[in-house]
């Protein structure tokens, strides 16, 4: 069975730092891709950044390119998303996600999700 677990999230101030992360379990996580989205208030769910098992591929959305930074430990079967300068606008609900076969890019069909962890930035 495959599991994911964010953990991370909280309320903070509009240019603070946050690091979300993600346990995956029930997978060998060192062969998968996997991707972190988020969903707003009143917002559909959407990409924010993914990366390959290997190599150097990583995507990440205009919005948070050069903000967040996604990373993996796959000793640990862990995800992180490092965020930087947050903005009130990255308010969401924040979700890692598993790709089983692909790069991580934003058009891939991911195939488990976690449940979420919420991050709230007050101006």
């Amino acid at each position: 069975q495959v599991q994911l677990v964010e953990s991370g999230g909280g309320l903070v101030q509009a240019g603070a730092s946050l690091r979300l992360s993600c346990l995956v379990t029930g997978v060998d996580f060192a062969t998968v891709a996997m991707a972190w989205f988020r969903q707003g208030p009143g917002k559909e769910r959407e990409f924010v950044a993914g990366m390959a098992w290997r190599g150097p591929s990583v995507y990440y959305a205009d919005t948070v390119r050069g903000r967040f930074t996604i990373s993996r430990d796959n000793a640990k079967n862990m995800a992180y998303l490092q965020m930087d300068t947050v903005k009130p606008e990255d308010t969401a609900s924040y979700y890692c996600a598993v790709d089983l076969w692909g790069n991580g890019s934003s058009d891939r069909k991911y195939n488990y999700w976690g449940q979420g962890t919420q991050v709230t930035v007050t101006p």
